[in-house]
């Protein structure tokens, strides 16, 4: 007999997957770190995750924009500035992935979080 547990987490496993697919993609959160400080343009957001390429970068926050976690704002004007921000549903991440950094401090030997 299976426990209740286990019965929720089978109810709740296409969200789940869907939801650690999306933010354990490669660079994914340290993107969205950087944007609990904030919104930021794209070069202030390449230039705090160091070895992120343009091309990646690109990549993420298109994605992070289509699942409606990180919000682009252009501002008209010369020169044109595009901003990126975290949305409510962005921001509501913080603890979460707090949470999955203190883990990664505590049990995550140091050469381990080398990327």
């Amino acid at each position: 007999m299976e426990s209740k547990h286990q019965d929720e987490i089978v109810q709740l496993c296409p969200r789940y997957h869907r939801a650690i697919e999306l933010i354990g993609r490669r660079w994914t959160g340290a993107v969205i770190r950087v944007l609990f400080a904030g919104p930021r343009r794209f070069n202030e957001i390449l230039a705090r995750i160091p070895g992120i390429s343009d091309r990646l970068l690109t990549e993420r926050l298109r994605e992070l924009e289509q699942a409606e976690i990180v919000s682009r704002a252009v501002e008209t004007g010369s020169p044109v500035r595009v901003t990126y921000g975290l949305t409510a549903m962005g921001r509501d991440l913080e603890g979460p992935l707090g949470e999955i950094g203190r883990w990664a401090e505590r049990w995550l030997p140091a050469e381990a979080t080398a990327l």
